[in-house]
């Protein structure tokens, strides 16, 4: 991720240019959804599954280390 907003250097920063978090595809909005509402049951899901301004369908989870996993069509 890069973009004149994030931080380069300040380690405490919430955003920084670098890795921001993994995306897979899944390859069906039904899969998307599976895993969405059983990552709500474990407690990990951080955005439920929606179509986003860019047109792509995501959810987003966040694995046990922390990172952030776009789960994709």
């Amino acid at each position: 991720m890069e973009g004149p907003w994030l931080a380069t250097h300040d380690a405490a920063a919430v955003e920084r240019a670098g890795y921001a978090h993994l995306a897979l595809s899944l390859g069906s909005g039904e899969a998307v959804d599976d895993m969405a509402h059983r990552a709500e049951r474990k407690g990990i899901l951080v955005s439920k599954a929606r179509w986003t301004g860019d047109g792509f369908y995501e959810a987003v989870i966040r694995d046990p280390d922390g990172n952030l996993i776009e789960i994709t069509i």
